[in-house]
Formats: C-alpha cells, sequence, structure tokens
C-alpha cells in the first residue's frame, strides 16, 4: 500500500509517498491547481504509483486541495501541518510555517493541535514577498539571503507588499547597496512573522517550516524578533504533505 499526499500551495505543490515506495518532490503550482495536479499524477505514474489503484490512498490538503478530484480524503492544512511538524519536532511544539500566501502559527500539545493563528491578508510577511524583492533585487532567494547576511538594515515600513516594494525601489533610485536593501527587506518580513507569532505563547519547541524553513539567516533573524531560540527543519517545506501522509495511512486503518 502507498499512502500519497498532495499539498497544493499558492506557489508550490509538495508530494510526499510513504508505504511501499517512499519519496518527496515538488513542483511550481502555476496558474492552475488543475494542470499541476494532473502533471504530479503523471509524475506518479512514472514512479510506478498509480493514484486511482485500490493499493494507493491520497490525502489532498493545501490551498488548492480541492483541485485534487481523485484524492480519498481531503483535509485542512492546520491539521496537517501539525501532524507533519510534530514528527520534525520530535514531539510537542510550536509551528511557526511561511507559506507563500499566508503565515500560520500551530500549536501542538499533548500531539493534538491547542490553537492556531493565521495571517492570509497580506503577502507582506510571507515568501512571496521575498521572491518578489528577490527579483526586484534581479537575485535568488538564497543570494538575497546572503547579501542580507553583509548588510545593515534599511528601515521599510510598510505593511503593504505594493507600498514595501515601492520603498524598495526609492533606496535602489539612492543608490544603496543591494547587501542593505537586502537586509531590509530580509528584517522586514521577519518582524511581521514575529509580530504574528508573538500573539500566542510560544512554549517549548519551535520550529520553522515552509519554503524558507531550510534558511539559517531567516531563523536567526526570526528568532531574534521573536526573543526565543526558532529552530530550523530539514524538509520542512514538506511538513504538511508528510502530515497528510501518515494522516492517510492512520485513516486507512481504522
Amino acid at each position: 500500500m502507498n499512502y500519497v499526499s498532495i499539498d497544493i500551495g499558492s506557489t508550490a505543490s509538495k508530494v510526499a509517498v510513504i508505504g511501499e515506495k517512499e519519496m518527496e518532490f515538488v513542483l511550481p503550482t502555476g496558474w492552475s491547481s488543475k494542470e499541476t495536479t494532473q502533471t504530479i499524477k503523471e509524475k506518479l505514474k512514472e514512479e510506478g504509483i498509480d493514484v486511482l489503484s485500490e493499493d494507493t490512498k491520497v490525502v489532498a490538503t493545501g490551498y488548492g486541495r480541492v483541485a485534487v478530484d481523485f484524492a480519498d480524503h481531503v483535509i485542512t492544512e492546520i491539521t496537517c501541518h501539525a501532524r507533519g511538524g510534530r514528527v520534525m519536532a520530535g514531539g510537542d511544539c510550536a509551528i511557526i510555517d511561511v507559506g507563500g500566501q499566508d503565515t500560520k502559527v500551530i500549536l501542538v500539545e499533548h500531539g493534538m493541535v491547542q490553537d492556531f493563528l493565521m495571517n492570509d491578508k497580506c503577502s507582506a510577511g510571507t515568501g512571496k514577498f521575498l521572491e518578489i524583492m528577490a527579483n526586484r533585487l534581479g537575485v535568488t532567494l538564497q543570494e538575497l539571503f546572503d547579501m542580507a547576511n553583509e548588510g545593515c538594515v534599511l528601515p521599510i515600513s510598510s505593511l503593504c507588499t505594493v507600498f514595501a516594494e515601492s520603498e524598495v525601489i526609492n533606496y535602489i533610485g539612492e543608490g544603496r547597496s543591494r547587501e542593505d536593501i537586502a537586509a531590509g527587506v530580509v528584517d522586514s518580513v521577519a518582524a511581521k512573522v514575529a509580530q504574528l507569532s508573538q500573539r500566542k505563547k510560544l512554549s517549548g519547541k519551535i520550529i520553522l517550516t515552509g519554503g524558507l524553513s531550510h534558511s539559517q539567516y531567516f531563523t536567526k533573524i526570526l528568532s531574534e524578533k521573536i526573543g526565543q531560540r526558532v529552530e530550523p527543519t530539514k524538509g520542512g517545506r514538506y511538513a504538511g504533505a508528510l502530515g497528510a501522509a501518515l494522516l492517510a495511512k492512520e485513516k486507512n486503518k481504522k
């Protein structure tokens, strides 16, 4: 039996498989979640996994989960992220998930979701904002972090992505260094994520998941903003997908 999870995010779609086969992969979501879902279906078939087979159970989660019309179960992002994050943390924890469209704070106690908070009103505190700013500066996301590590923070005060981008354009026009601008951009996002996180009482182990979860630099800045240690997670972008696959396996045993 194979347990397949498909986490359709706003910018990236993550797939995890556990059971007879073990694999993970990520694809850009693109403009159509439906098309991405079909691409995933075909890629899995190439790997010998037929999502329509009785020997395969599929769980869909994420922003575009309704697009996975062959899913056996559809489960909310919060439940899946909590399950996957708990495995990555090795037990109860606080999960800060910085996604492309939103940021989530999930508190896991006694193996269950005790509380959560989600900010999906503006992309200024998300990974999408960092991608936009990296593109504006003509660098990759990793290069943005590397430059930020060498720079001094320039204040970016706008809460809106559009206005914040205007601030960056003004700094570029003034001839400010890319390193200082990059430091300001990362500091701005970390500050917004920290503001959201501090609306909940974070205790015990705190982990970062999502597309920025591997970044030692971002977790360092975020830890400073929160005043508590936030740990990066290897493969943290797959937290929701891993959790969904584990839940598929558990549901099948009932």
